[in-house]
């Protein structure tokens, strides 16, 4: 099975450095269209040049590959709905969204203002959010599209500092969930890919040796695969270092405590039970879980 996207048109965001760089540049080398978006900010992102976009695109062309700059900024919606209009108007399609821009701000909690708080979760969660809310209607009318958000570790774990990235990172895990079951009947496939890469995002908070070892080629393959024909669809797929895995929220077995029972010490004196994962369940919607426990059994 060869993976190649010829004749498809790709939106990656945050493409002008990084992994968004690497995703664009293999994405047009496997026969894609790129729209290469980038605001061209910096790490906490303030400023903004088209310069780093059109030196990705000029890469491209320069390949024999097809693609346009664009400097959109994802949390405007005006702007992102213009990139997507610039994509129809020169090649009548989106079939892929690449939801990879992003910003840091960390801090501990104590001491993060509120405006980092909301700068970041703007970008990645309410930029994933507009960004995909601009396609769906394309990918609807032709029943087909497929959209990569970008989720972290530090948001399915957590890590110190990131308060405001581990939420917005778990947010599109969430965004995910419920674009799967409303895009699932109009062959759309929304998943999320967590990188673990050396990038201007990561550089002064992995040592380097670990970096050395991250390079963003070795996360753009599971980008390819999820963007691809035969990509899942509400995965949470894990890519680094040639590492590829992935993530699943399981739902342990648990307890139903009868009536005159459901007490907080009896939970507490049954808590190791509870919390017991080892014969897990997926849970695939909402309603799922609702309907279990109206049916579990009593303990």
């Amino acid at each position: 099975m060869t993976i190649e996207f010829k004749n498809r048109v790709a939106i990656v965001t945050g493409a002008g450095t990084g992994l968004g760089r690497s995703h664009a540049l293999q994405m047009a080398a496997r026969g894609a269209r790129v729209v290469v978006n980038d605001l061209g900010g910096s790490r906490d992102g303030s400023g903004g040049s088209a310069t780093a976009a059109e030196s990705v695109v000029a890469e491209i062309i320069a390949a024999g590959g097809e693609a346009i700059a664009n400097d959109a900024n994802v949390t405007d919606e005006s702007q992102v709905a213009a990139m997507v209009q610039s994509a129809m108007n020169k090649w009548g399609r989106v079939d892929v969204l690449v939801n990879n821009a992003g910003i840091l701000r960390d801090k501990s909690f104590v001491k993060m203002t509120l405006s980092d708080w909301r700068a970041v979760i703007d970008v990645h969660l309410n930029g994933a959010a507009y960004c995909s809310h601009a396609v769906w209607p394309i990918m609807r009318e032709q029943r087909y599209g497929r959209i990569v958000m970008t989720t972290s570790t530090s948001g399915i774990y957590g890590n110190f500092g990131q308060a405001n990235y581990g939420a917005a990172k778990f947010g599109v895990v969430g965004l995910m969930n419920v674009l799967h079951l409303e895009g699932v009947k109009y062959n759309i496939r929304v998943n999320s890919l967590a990188p673990s890469a050396a990038t201007r995002m990561t550089e002064d908070v992995m040592p380097e040796e670990v970096l050395e070892q991250l390079a963003p080629e070795n996360v753009t393959p599971a980008v390819l695969f999820l963007a691809s024909e035969q990509a899942p669809s509400r995965t949470i797929l894990l890519a680094g270092a040639g590492a590829y895995t992935v993530a699943k929220l399981v739902e342990a077995q648990g307890i139903k405590l009868p009536e005159g029972e459901r007490t907080p010490e009896n939970i507490a004196d049954s808590f190791d039970q509870i919390s017991d994962v080892e014969n897990g369940i997926e849970i695939l919607e909402g309603m799922q879980h609702i309907e279990r426990i109206v049916k579990m059994p009593i303990s």
